[in-house]
């Protein structure tokens, strides 16, 4: 059996990782996204402006680890959401359909006892590579 290859997906676009772990990973066509705060790449710091705010910025960090990785969101088959605050939910929502607007990924979202940094949300995601067809 052929083993699979490994490739680590990095970009100065999006957050450095603050841990021992990658931005992505892919294997095969499956590109796997580490959670993304609502971090600014830059400073490492999170933004202001609320759950919102953070919201967006993690997203935006996703979108530049898809580009990175040669794909976009409409490559994301699967989202977890945390958030620091279940009461966030909806307006967590309000800002996630403006990247997934149709066909929505599968997803969960858990309210975990706290996020990293004290960050207010958290989002992974599983992409695959390649073009993506909707079945009628």
């Amino acid at each position: 059996m052929s083993a699979l290859i490994r490739k680590i997906i990095n970009t100065g676009k999006a957050p450095a990782a603050i841990g021992p772990y990658s931005q992505a990973v892919v294997v095969d066509r499956t590109v796997y996204i580490s959670g993304q705060l609502g971090m600014e790449p830059s400073s490492g710091q999170l933004v202001p402006g609320g759950v919102e705010a953070q919201t967006r910025q993690a997203l935006v960090n996703m979108g530049e680890i898809l580009k990175a990785a040669g794909c976009d969101f409409n490559n994301v088959m699967k989202t977890t959401v945390l958030l620091a605050d279940m009461n966030d939910f909806n307006n967590v929502n309000e800002v996630y359909k403006q990247f997934f607007s149709k066909n929505f990924p599968a997803r969960a979202a858990y309210q975990v006892a706290a996020l990293p940094r004290g960050g207010l949300v958290e989002i992974e995601a599983i992409a695959v590579l390649g073009p993506v067809a909707d079945s009628s």
